[in-house]
């Protein structure tokens, strides 16, 4: 996690208006996305930050996740463009299945669906993360805590 992505994080801390737990969660799962060799940035991983921290935090407090009226363009849209992606599908019912299991809060559908977005353009920005050196080798560039590496 880079510093300014730490920062929105320590924000949402100080801040007041979301859980601790919900803090704890979201941070555990950005280390769980790092370690699994995603690059967990601010510019890769700060919408997604946002996007469950204040879910989750709407839950929390009894109300809906998402949208009060599906609107059944936008999920069609959202299913379209994850069929391209399982992988980050199967990520977000990670997800999700860990908020209802850690914080008892169950992520209706399409908020699953835009988890598997940010999910989906995370594993495009890690892939990108790796270049060609042509020698047959793969370089990894991978961010550090005091920001991101050449």
């Amino acid at each position: 996690m880079d510093e300014r992505l730490a920062q929105r994080v320590r924000m949402f801390r100080e801040g007041g208006h979301v859980p601790l737990a919900v803090v704890e969660f979201v941070v555990n799962e950005l280390h769980a996305l790092a370690a699994a060799g995603r690059c967990v940035t601010e510019d890769t991983a700060g919408m997604l930050t946002s996007h469950l921290m204040m879910a989750l935090t709407r839950l929390a407090g009894g109300q809906p996740a998402g949208q009060s009226v599906p609107d059944t363009q936008v999920d069609a849209q959202v299913t379209a463009e994850l069929r391209a992606h399982p992988e980050a599908v199967a990520g977000a019912r990670a997800v999700a299945a860990r908020a209802r299991t850690e914080l008892g809060m169950a992520l209706p559908e399409p908020e699953i669906g835009f988890l598997g977005l940010h999910l989906a353009v995370l594993a495009q920005h890690s892939l990108a993360q790796h270049s060609y050196d042509g020698d047959g080798d793969i370089e990894i560039s991978m961010s550090t805590e005091g920001g991101d590496s050449p």
